[in-house]
């Protein structure tokens, strides 16, 4: 009971020449995924997300004039490092992409998968509940773990593996107790939060890894700090931002994490999955800026994802 989530429409959104978000990225995760191995996982095309669940999580003006605007000019730069162009295909995309994990929360949450993994971009978890940021334009899995609250389960995890501090993510739920926030992410690195002190209403769990940082030490803050949060709060679903630029080849981040070290992770949450939430896991595609370790990596992910579905 396993399904990938996607949609051509997130090849569209173009950054720009030169930019590490580039249509590449997903086309490389779709090419690993299109092994005779995966033949056998149903393909599903994301549906766009519902404007009232976007403004359910994003309320700031900022993302009433991304609709305003993106369908009427040719480019919307939303930050530094965030350009929307073309402006009404990259909204497009960012539909889709939230889209594709808020339909795999109801999958899963229907009985129709038991595991999901959406292959879409633009990603998401930098996206705040006031601003777009980082590449990001609407918070994808925020948007998912809101939809699965309002379903009416009561406890969900969202786990995030990005090199990054998913720092919209903690901000949409840091004060929501419903929803436990699990991150690793070097330290000190872009976009500076994700602090060890940062830890809401008890729901929020930040470990550090420094500059340099490989396989022992991105296991141990998962084995020793993170999953037992996790294993405590026994999660009804569980959530990943899988974000694979902690990987060594990786131009952006500075960590040494190897291909097998996520596919490890990821059958510890899967583990995690079956012991209180049915076995429930989906997961969305964050980060990751080689595209050889991308695929690498996010196959492997795949792979230890579907390979307990039962």
């Amino acid at each position: 009971m396993a399904m990938i989530l996607t949609h051509p429409a997130c090849l569209l959104h173009f950054p720009g020449p030169g930019h590490p978000e580039s249509p590449d990225r997903l086309r490389a995760v779709l090419t690993a995924l299109a092994a005779p191995e995966f033949a056998g996982i149903p393909r599903v095309e994301a549906p766009q997300v519902a404007r009232s669940l976007i403004d359910r999580v994003h309320a700031g003006i900022e993302y009433a004039q991304i609709f305003a605007h993106a369908p009427h000019v040719q480019s919307l730069r939303l930050d530094a490092d965030t350009l929307m162009h073309p402006a009404a295909d990259s909204l497009e995309a960012a539909l889709r992409a939230a889209g594709a994990v808020v339909a795999g929360v109801d999958a899963v949450l229907d009985g129709r998968a038991r595991r999901a993994f959406c292959a879409v971009r633009p990603p998401g978890h930098h996206a705040t509940p006031e601003r777009a940021m980082g590449f990001c334009v609407f918070n994808n899995v925020a948007l998912a773990a809101r939809q699965a609250l309002d379903r009416g389960l009561e406890r969900v995890a969202v786990l995030d593996f990005d090199v990054h501090h998913g720092n919209g993510t903690q901000d949409c739920f840091e004060r929501e107790p419903r929803v436990l926030f699990a991150s690793s992410h070097q330290w000190p690195l872009y976009p500076g939060s994700g602090s060890q002190t940062e830890s809401g209403v008890g729901n929020v769990f930040n470990g550090h890894l420094p500059a340099g940082s490989g396989s022992r030490e991105f296991r141990a803050v998962w084995h020793d700090q993170l999953l037992p949060a996790v294993d405590r709060f026994q999660p009804q679903l569980i959530l990943v931002s899988a974000g694979f630029d902690g990987h060594r080849l990786d131009p952006l981040g500075g960590l040494n994490v190897e291909t097998a070290d996520y596919a490890w992770l990821t059958s510890e949450i899967v583990a995690i999955a079956h012991r209180h939430a049915g076995g429930r896991v989906v997961s969305t595609l964050e980060g990751g800026y080689s595209l050889t370790a991308l695929a690498e990596a996010g196959a492997a992910h795949v792979r230890a994802l579907f390979g307990f579905v039962s």
